[in-house]
């Protein structure tokens, strides 16, 4: 079973950096998805950035590309997201999923159920 660990949200001024974290284990597969999906107030998940663990390939959206990256450390399984010049849209849970045989792109667009799920970990901005 997929176990994800999220780390590091918090409290940031609009322009500020943040780091999060997701620690993963249990893959039962080497073909896998993993990546960060968000979810706003009153609003539906978005998939934020995600990337393939066979080719290392990634997905980012629209409203995070250019102030979001997606990085990962094989050696500790874990998925980063840096997150620099945050502005007040960008707070939400934060969530890190993965899903083993899907594309990164698809698993961040089409949001699987088959899916595995962090515990999730808030991100505000706020001046």
């Amino acid at each position: 079973q997929v176990q994800l660990v999220e780390s590091g949200g918090g409290l940031v001024q609009p322009g500020g950096s943040l780091r999060l974290s997701c620690a993963a284990s249990g893959f039962t597969s080497d073909y896998y998805a993993i990546g960060w999906v968000r979810q706003a107030p009153g609003k539906a998940r978005e998939g934020v950035s995600c990337t393939s663990s066979n080719d290392g390939s990634t997905y980012v959206a629209d409203s995070v590309k250019g102030r979001f990256t997606i990085s990962r450390d094989n050696a500790k399984n874990t998925v980063y997201l840096q997150m620099d010049n945050l502005k007040l849209e960008d707070t939400a849970v934060y969530y890190c999923a993965a899903a083993e045989r899907w594309t990164a792109q698809a698993m961040c667009i089409i949001l699987p159920s088959v899916a595995s799920w962090g515990q999730g970990t808030q991100v505000t901005v706020s001046s």
